[in-house]
């Protein structure tokens, strides 16, 4: 059993770690609060090749191993956990269309996928359906040659820049279960009746837009219906989230890693009756007890995920990483605002930050307690085992 990063992986570390350093840590703050758009931090993603984590080889991509696609998202999270929005939805998306889609739809998206010159996402959720998928009211009726799709999407992220955007729709609304009626149809961007018509206001998660999308009368070939057999588009699209739950422990990783290095450096300089607050028990126990809780969110996230590169399946392994990544972040976090004591509050600290956006880490890829019931009836199944 190794617990260490291989070369290749260590190397790869590195080049995001100076990335981030240099192209987001300096501004993520002022952005963040002014609202702007990361456009550079975006074209230097491209240079990097970083849209094309999921995408094969043949396709142009990097096809990175599971353990680097966590990585990815520590590093970019700990310098902007909103970023990492960018890229996690394009690369869910890019997952699930290289594992799903027919070799006519794989050749035409997936090459300009991984250079980023096309971006994507995912459009699975609704005003009345989040983590129940089956309850989706988006409907797509053949018409043709066509499908004619009308529906609701809500809280999209990359809506204003993904094409094409794969969308989750009810192909047939009279079977039972409702997953054997549900499908994945590939809208381009521009196709008449898709619009984006908001972006909704969020408490963190910023840098990355969150969206309103609704689909009046949207015609859609055929050709572009994800794998091109109707009924699996739930099953395509869950099966993609395996990696997005690698994604989301990754990103929670990065978000306490950020929350330690503030707390130890506020730590350190911080003075308060004559010695810097780092002196004071109390002070080192909540530094000791982020630390701790950083290491093992850290591994977690990096065992499911080399369970992956070991091609089994590990969708109660990457839920077990989420839930328990995702509540250290928000853990962490805290205590590192609690270090801070008044200054934590302040918008000029990164902390105040993190402690917004950590608490999305535990609602989305599925909420914790609704994995937390995955988890046990996998168990309960005979299907996982803790040993």
């Amino acid at each position: 059993m190794d617990f260490q990063l291989n070369d290749e992986q260590r190397l790869y570390r590195d080049t995001l770690r100076t990335f981030v350093d240099k192209e987001i840590v300096p501004v993520a703050r002022e952005w963040e609060q002014s609202g702007r758009y990361p456009t550079e931090i975006v074209e230097g993603m491209k240079q990097l090749g970083l849209f094309g984590l999921a995408v094969p080889e043949e396709y142009g991509g990097l096809a990175v191993d599971t353990v680097s696609f966590a990585l990815t998202f520590e590093e970019i999270s700990r310098g902007w956990m909103g970023i990492a929005g960018i890229l996690g939805s394009h690369s869910v998306s890019c997952f699930m269309l290289a594992r799903h889609g027919t070799e006519e739809q794989k050749q035409r998206y997936l090459p300009d996928l991984a250079t980023g010159k096309r971006r994507t996402g995912i459009a699975l959720t609704e005003p009345g359906a989040g983590t129940d998928l089956q309850g989706i009211r988006t409907t797509a009726k053949r018409d043709g040659d066509d499908y004619v799709v009308n529906g609701t999407k809500m809280w999209i992220t990359n809506a204003r820049y993904a094409d094409p955007l794969p969308v989750l729709v009810k192909t047939d609304t009279t079977t039972t279960p409702a997953h054997k009626g549900m499908s994945v149809l590939l809208i381009e961007a521009g196709t008449p009746g898709f619009e984006v018509t908001q972006d909704i206001g969020k408490l963190g998660y910023k840098g990355t837009e969150s969206c309103e999308v609704v689909l009046t009368d949207v015609r859609v070939p055929a050709s572009q219906l994800l794998g091109g057999v109707e009924g699996r588009g739930l099953q395509q699209a869950l099966s993609s989230l395996e990696t997005g739950r690698i994604n989301i422990a990754a990103r929670s990783v990065g978000i306490a890693q950020r929350a330690y290095d503030e707390a130890l450096g506020y730590a350190r300089d911080r003075q308060a009756f004559g010695q810097a607050i780092g002196e004071f028990q109390a002070v080192q126990m909540r530094l000791a007890e982020i630390a701790v809780r950083l290491q093992a969110a850290r591994l977690m996230t990096y065992w499911a995920a080399s369970r992956m590169d070991d091609g089994v399946r590990m969708d109660t392994e990457s839920g077990m990483a989420k839930i328990f990544a995702s509540e250290q972040a928000l853990a962490c976090a805290t205590d590192a605002m609690r270090i801070h004591g008044g200054y934590g509050y302040s918008t000029e600290f990164e902390v105040e930050r993190l402690y917004r956006d950590a608490p999305l880490m535990s609602i989305g890829e599925g909420t914790n307690d609704v994995l937390r019931g995955v988890v046990a009836k996998a168990l309960l199944a005979g299907k996982a085992t803790i040993r």
